[in-house]
């Protein structure tokens, strides 16, 4: 009975499914970067992970090295925000 009551609470938490005001204005923010960006951050961060590698940085290499899929996580992120951007509900759709 436990779980049911755990669902009925949860389901009239957010009844309408809106973004709330922090998601909200991270979205107005990132709509404006343009989507290229990202994937030369990623690309730069691959090109200074090789030479880091190549100048026998190893730890350095590694740190620089996990930095493009981020980039790309966010890049991604960035071009749903454009695509979709608030919730349809706020637009108008």
């Amino acid at each position: 009975m436990e779980a049911q009551e755990l669902k009925n609470k949860a389901d009239k938490m957010n009844p309408e499914h809106r973004e709330g005001p922090v998601a909200r204005t991270i979205e107005e923010y990132t709509a404006k970067l343009p989507s290229d960006l990202f994937l030369w951050a990623a690309l730069g961060s691959m090109a200074v992970s090789a030479t880091l590698k190549i100048m026998k940085k190893d730890d350095e290499a590694l740190f620089v090295g996990q930095w493009p899929a981020p980039f790309l996580l966010l890049g991604l992120y960035n071009k749903l925000v454009k695509v979709e951007g608030h919730d349809k509900k706020d637009r108008g759709k």
